[in-house]
């Protein structure tokens, strides 16, 4: 088990065995102190214990047991990836052959350039977020090595061009204003615009850096500078540097059908260009929305929701048709299965189980990738 603690077991106190009892995690799902946790680390996803304790009225060493206990149940998780910056981003949609699914399915997933994957029903089979070091190699990756499977019967490739809100923006919402307060943090999902070519490769020791801190967010600065080969102060002063630059993004992510979120939906929408930026920006600050983002295409609005059940779909477009007269839209598909986010491998109920490294950019030229190597 990797080291999760930024501090060390003098500074986040004494054992607190009652207060840690309060929070005993459900053995199926999150008990309501969890998802104030999670959401605490979503907001901050590397402050120390003792912030994030005193944020939600606990020890230090509660609130790092208790996350712990998610991460070892497979039920949250922080992890770090290239900002958008950094690289051309597409969503694709695949259309498989009767038969063929699972087995398509399954070698995407193992594909490191191919950070999500979810299953869907509608009338493509699976959507894909997949990131390359420019568009050359981007297309070079999509109609040769996806296209290229057998059972793939088309694809269609939409590419990203602004990030109004994303997974790392995205906020559970259970913690209370007071308790928002004590992490000084305001929801702020700011629009990022892709990168259409690498302009310059990233140092090897941020990529150490963003390879480590992919498969656990919270290494402390010792242990980061020991897995990368570099010291303390070292590892220390290269991450401060590219959260300061926007290099690297951080967030807590959950499983989360336990959560009460069963049902994703992929929305592919339009809007008058002169209201692209505005709608994009008001429709990431949805608390139903987890990513938003301008795409080529004839519908330029790509939104992706997690709702509490089918029976939210009606009153969310209802709540679409209201805010946003100007957005249309044109098409609504379910999602059935997430067998992947950011890189990490998910079971059926959304929990971790885990990780494909994600393919540094230079990996991905000539549509090549690194052979994957699943870590729990």
């Amino acid at each position: 088990m990797s080291e999760i603690s930024l501090e060390t077991p003098e500074s986040v106190g004494m054992e607190d065995p009652a207060q840690d009892s309060l929070i005993e995690a459900s053995p199926t799902g999150f008990s309501e102190p969890d998802l104030a946790l999670v959401d605490a680390l979503q907001a901050a996803p590397r402050a120390p214990w003792t912030r994030i304790g005193q944020a939600l009225g606990v020890s230090a060493t509660t609130a790092a047991r208790r996350f712990e206990r998610l991460r070892s149940a497979g039920l949250a998780w922080v992890t770090a990836y290239d900002a958008a910056k950094t690289a051309t981003v597409a969503y694709v949609e695949v259309r498989c052959r009767p038969r063929a699914f699972d087995r398509v399915s399954a070698e995407v997933t193992a594909l490191p350039w191919v950070f999500s994957v979810d299953e869907t029903a509608g009338d493509f089979d699976l959507f894909l977020s997949v990131a390359a070091a420019d568009l050359p190699s981007l297309g070079r990756a999509v109609h040769g090595t996806i296209g290229g499977l057998r059972g793939v019967r088309s694809t269609r490739t939409r590419v990203g061009i602004t990030l109004y809100g994303e997974g790392r923006d995205w906020r559970m919402r259970a913690m209370n204003p007071a308790e928002r307060a004590g992490l000084g943090e305001p929801r702020s999902a700011r629009p990022r615009t892709y990168s259409t070519h690498l302009h310059e490769r990233p140092a090897p020791q941020d990529q150490a850096i963003l390879s480590a801190l992919g498969g656990d967010g919270r290494l402390g600065y010792a242990e980061l500078g020991a897995r990368t080969g570099m010291s303390e102060h070292t590892a220390r002063r290269r991450l401060q540097r590219m959260i300061r630059d926007g290099d690297i993004s951080l967030r807590c992510d959950l499983a989360h059908p336990l959560a009460g979120l069963s049902t994703m939906v992929i929305y592919r929408t339009s809007v008058p260009h002169p209201l692209l930026e505005r709608t994009g920006n008001a429709l990431a600050r949805l608390e139903q929305v987890r990513m938003c983002v301008s795409v080529s295409g004839p519908y330029n609005l790509l939104v992706l929701v997690w709702l509490h059940g089918l029976g939210a779909v009606d009153p969310f477009e209802a709540l679409l048709a209201e805010r946003f007269p100007d957005l249309v839209v044109q098409d609504r598909t379910v999602a059935l299965h997430t067998p992947k986010r950011m890189g990490w491998l998910l079971d059926e109920q959304g929990r971790a189980t885990g990780r494909v490294p994600l393919g540094p950019p230079g990996h991905w030229r000539g549509g090549g990738a690194t052979a994957p190597t699943a870590t729990p």
